[in-house]
């Protein structure tokens, strides 16, 4: 699957499929502090993501 993080913007090829836990885990990304967006839809941690999915991983922004 193609995985595109945000900041720092880079691109990586990961093996699928996989639990969105499970990918986190590999990247190192806490799940707490990360959103996953796979086919412009926010997916939950327990989700099956597919080999030739595209997903986006962005950090989450708080503030007032």
């Amino acid at each position: 699957m193609k995985v595109l993080l945000r900041n720092p913007k880079r691109e990586v090829e990961m093996a699928g499929p996989m639990r969105v836990t499970t990918l986190l885990d590999r990247l190192d990304l806490p799940r707490e502090s990360h959103l996953v967006i796979c086919d412009g839809t926010l997916v939950p941690g327990d989700a099956q993501l597919d080999d030739s999915a595209t997903v986006e991983i962005r950090p989450v922004i708080s503030g007032g």
